[in-house]
């Protein structure tokens, strides 16, 4: 099984690229975790709706083949860590790859958030993107190692 995270986005500062490729890095070999980069819509004379729309269409053209997605979202479902890591025993169980997506700037598309099978919030603060992308790293590394009784997990 696959982790995927498709985020709408720039370079990531490096100590946020650090972050995710040790994370990255860490996780089991038949629980992989990989990150692709989906190109922001420049801003310019274009609204919101069409920043939105064009990173949609880039969005829905990645996503192809994923059964299930899970879009991060603020007004998504606030779970606990050991919470995801049951969904992701449950995932296991089920089989196939699991794509999250993290949104630009502008967040996402209503469109990608109806097609996604659950929508998840990490924090009720508000998170620059590479920090959201960081978390979500470590946070399946982490529902990961509860799963494997690893230590890294304290409770």
């Amino acid at each position: 099984m696959k982790f995927l995270i498709f985020a709408v986005g720039h370079k990531l500062p490096a100590w946020v690229e650090s972050g995710c490729a040790e994370y990255i890095r860490r996780m089991p070999r038949e629980l992989s975790l990989s990150m692709v980069e989906i190109r922001p819509e420049p801003g310019g004379a274009k609204t919101r709706a069409q920043r939105l729309s064009a990173e949609k269409a880039r969005l829905l053209l990645a996503l192809r083949g994923y059964e299930r997605i899970i879009a991060l979202d603020e007004r998504g479902a606030d779970i606990t860590t050991l919470e995801l890591a049951e969904r992701l025993e449950s995932w296991m169980r089920q089989g196939g790859d699991t794509a999250f997506v993290v949104g630009g700037a502008e967040g996402l598309d209503e469109e990608i958030k109806r097609h996604a099978r659950e929508t998840l919030r990490l924090s009720s603060l508000t998170l620059p993107h590479a920090m959201a992308r960081l978390l979500l790293c470590e946070q399946l590394y982490r529902a990961v190692s509860i799963l494997r009784n690893h230590p890294y997990h304290r409770e």
